[in-house]
């Protein structure tokens, strides 16, 4: 039991070897355009349809109630990583707070989310890349831009998703050629995406109708079960709408490349998560203003579609060109957030510890190169469409424990060093922790089961494996 629930001292960034120091190129600019793009993608682009059609206008209370909880944890983000400034995120700080089985769990549930977010974005931007091929005349093979889909438990088409896998492959490439140059590259496709957003606002405003708002709540302001376990409402489409707002989460996971840690992290984390839940608001009163909600709940493409509604379809062609464009930073922010948690594995022994080693142009290849082979086997060969909605329950376990860290720490060394102190810490970080495990009882049963299913396969392959290759306890017999 001991063993379990040993602690990890975590090493000052002077203190590791020397092949295992990342270089420092990023400042808060660069962050911030990291959770920036990491958070505003598919999410505004597609969940603001689905949010409608479960809660119609009250989607947008839902996009508040989200944004809060988020915001809560996005405190406690900035605190624990100027208290902990290494990389890891969530899982760093839970080894070095809960114990090391606390750690495994989170740093299990991490793999999942940063796994199925990088694969589901990846398929996503492959149709409509495939879209695009079309429009120009190309028309590669279904087998070749389509993976397998399963249909009430029967394989019904069998094939490989490659641009999904080409995507991946040069995300993971920009991000081996060095974390500054891939840095400003994202900083420009966000910048980008922002224009996007602005234009559509720009369009659609004028159109606001309140009489689009009614009935504003259609199924009420809680979370009320529907057919196949979907949950309606507004709570309940929160739950859905969640999956909108992390990303932030990987710029703690930069803590080792940021120039100054102890001003750059908060500023990134509480900054992007702030500017973020302001534009979703914005994006989504102008949406449901132009256009009753039952016009576009279900949609794919809910922003084209309702500019194409009124009367604009040359913009909705640009928003649909530009949100392709942009897209990859979503990509590239999840990608470089679980390359670095697997890197921080590795170097406590959980993964081969040639993997922690980092190149001379001090990132760290290795993993990033196995990483990027892990998400696109997942993105090419998996009917994604089944487990996606896995990655929240993973987000919703990480931000519960990054909580309970800030306030374990508080009370365990009230005067150690913060440079950054989560305000009103013992009203804020229990809203993210009791707001995080209500919206885990949103999401549908298959999607709790599946979690809980993960999550137990993880302790016994930690317990059977991991625990033994443990640095923590090298160093501890």
């Amino acid at each position: 039991m001991r063993s379990l629930l040993r602690r990890k001292a975590i090493p000052a960034s002077h203190e590791l070897p020397e092949h295992q120091r990342l270089a420092r190129t990023l400042s808060w600019p660069h962050l911030m355009a990291m959770g920036v793009g990491a958070i505003v993608g598919t999410g505004i682009l597609t969940l603001i349809g689905v949010g409608a059609d479960r809660a119609g206008p009250a989607v947008l209370w839902s996009f508040v109630v989200a944004g809060v909880i988020c915001a809560c944890a996005a405190l406690a983000y900035a605190e624990m990583a100027t208290a902990i400034p290494a990389s890891g995120s969530a899982y760093t700080y839970s080894y070095a707070v809960l114990g090391e089985v606390f750690a495994w769990i989170v740093g299990w549930s991490l793999i999942l989310e940063y796994s199925l977010v990088v694969s589901t974005v990846a398929v996503g931007w492959s149709g409509y890349a495939n879209g695009f091929l079309i429009g120009l005349g190309v028309h590669l093979p279904d087998a070749l831009v389509q993976g397998p889909t399963v249909e009430n438990g029967v394989l019904t088409h069998l094939g490989v998703n490659l641009p999904a896998v080409f995507i991946i492959a040069v995300v993971a490439a920009l991000l081996m050629r060095g974390t500054q140059e891939s840095a400003r590259i994202n900083t420009a496709l966000v910048v980008l995406k922002l224009v996007t957003l602005a234009l559509f606002v720009a369009v659609a405003a004028p159109h606001f109708d309140a009489a689009n708002l009614q009935p504003f709540a259609p199924h009420g302001y809680g979370s009320t079960p529907g057919e196949g376990g979907v949950k309606y409402g507004m709570l309940g489409a929160a739950a859905i709408i969640f999956f909108a707002f992390y990303g932030f989460d990987a710029i703690s996971t930069a803590a080792e490349e940021a120039r100054n840690p102890d001003r750059d992290l908060p500023i990134a984390i509480v900054g992007s998560m702030a500017a973020c839940t302001a534009i979703y608001i914005v994006v989504a009163t102008a949406a449901v203003g132009a256009l009753h909600y039952t016009a576009f709940g279900k949609s794919a493409e809910p922003l084209a579609l309702i500019l194409r509604s009124i009367g604009s379809p040359g913009v909705a062609t640009v928003v649909a060109g530009a949100a392709v464009i942009a897209l990859p930073t979503v990509i590239l922010g999840f990608l470089y957030g679980q390359s670095r948690i697997f890197m921080v594995m590795a170097r406590d022994g959980f993964l081969p510890e040639s993997l922690a080693r980092v190149s001379a142009r001090g990132v760290p290849a290795r993993i990033t190169g196995a990483t990027a082979l892990f998400v696109a086997a997942i993105a090419a060969l998996l009917p994604l469409d089944l487990i996606a909605s896995l990655a929240n329950a993973g987000t919703l376990c990480a931000f519960v424990a990054v909580a309970l860290c800030v306030l374990i720490l508080r009370r365990r060394e009230p005067e150690a060093r913060r440079a950054f102190r989560t305000p009103l810490a013992w009203v804020v970080c229990p809203v993210a922790i009791l707001g995080c495990l209500y919206l885990f009882t949103g999401l549908q049963a298959i999607t709790q089961k599946s979690f809980l299913a993960w999550n137990a396969a993880g302790l016994v392959f930690y317990l059977l494996y991991a625990r033994h290759r443990s640095l923590a306890g090298a160093k501890a017999g």
